[in-house]
């Protein structure tokens, strides 16, 4: 309850301070306080950055395997399906890169405007540039456009390439783009989106960069790790990224050993389907002191195996 308490009065301050300073994106130590939970390296805006052999190891986890463990560890809106995918065949990990755009609102919308001269951003071309700019390696851009399809095209082919070229990935949009031909030219890039159109963008407005945003019926916050594949899109907290990723590929090792075992015939469903039995237990441990194929190092597993409750 305390660390409930603690996100809670750092979200009111961090709101507070983005009225009183006027800010499109939040300061270093606000996304830190934001993301107090992390405890390792961060990028310079304050976002935690977790490894990228993390990020690799993720894509092989299943989807029901990663929201079960995020679910029993409290976090419970961290999901999110129902997507056109530019490229469903492929999986899309990375750090969120977070922005919000609203309905334009022309006072509203000035306002974001100034700030962002005063701030040093592009002044040619719409604001839906300015997350782009802020994009590195391994980031993934996630937007929330309140679901618009039409006129609510937040990025065509030549935005396209420019957030391949800056984060080496693509985009989770709760919303559109256009030209989804000339997208899919761009080798490597990939879209998570709800829809499509050949309209521009008009009557919208960008207002936060790196602030936390709803998508559908998931919370993310900036630096959250990501994981998208043809079953959906989960958000990550970071300080529960590397327990997530070793849990779920100790159960992929499970269900590899308990697979193999009934075409086998060794074991009945029940038997497998079930508390292990000693016997069982025994089998799995040798089988995988025998395995040469594993997701971790024998040291991580040997460790893992140290405090596994069966």
């Amino acid at each position: 309850m305390k660390k409930i308490a603690f996100v809670v009065i750092a979200w009111v301050c961090l709101m507070s301070l983005q009225a009183h300073a006027q800010q499109i994106t939040p300061t270093k130590d606000q996304v830190i306080a934001l993301t107090s939970d992390w405890e390792g390296e961060r990028f310079e805006d304050g976002r935690p950055k977790v490894p990228d052999a993390l990020l690799d190891r993720l894509k092989n986890i299943s989807m029901e395997e990663a929201w079960g463990i995020l679910r029993n560890k409290g976090y419970h809106n961290q999901y999110e399906n129902d997507w056109i995918i530019l490229r469903d065949d492929e999986v899309m990990t990375g750090r969120a890169l977070t922005a919000q755009y609203m309905p334009l609102r022309d006072d509203v919308n000035e306002l974001v405007k100034e700030i962002g001269k005063e701030e040093g951003r592009a002044q040619r071309g719409g604001t839906n540039s300015w997350p782009i700019d802020q994009l590195v390696q391994g980031d993934v851009y996630v937007a929330d456009s309140y679901g618009k399809i039409v006129d609510g095209t937040l990025i065509g082919d030549n935005l396209g390439n420019a957030i391949y070229t800056n984060s080496g990935n693509g985009v989770i949009f709760n919303g559109s783009v256009r030209d989804m031909a000339g997208l899919l030219e761009i080798d490597g890039f990939n879209g998570w989106i709800k829809g499509h159109d050949p309209s521009y963008i008009q009557q919208m407005m960008l207002t936060t960069i790196n602030y936390p945003i709803r998508l559908g019926r998931a919370t993310v916050l900036p630096g959250d790790a990501v994981l998208a594949n043809k079953w959906g899109v989960i958000f990550i907290p970071p300080h529960l990224l590397a327990d997530l990723v070793i849990n779920a590929e100790f159960i992929m090792l499970r269900d590899q050993f308990g697979h193999q075992r009934l075409r086998e015939k060794k074991y009945t469903a029940g038997e497998i389907d079930s508390s292990w039995s000693d016997e069982i237990k025994k089998d799995f441990l040798n089988w995988l002191n025998e395995k040469q194929d594993l997701p971790m190092s024998r040291q991580e597993l040997d460790e893992y195996m140290k405090e596994r409750n069966w």
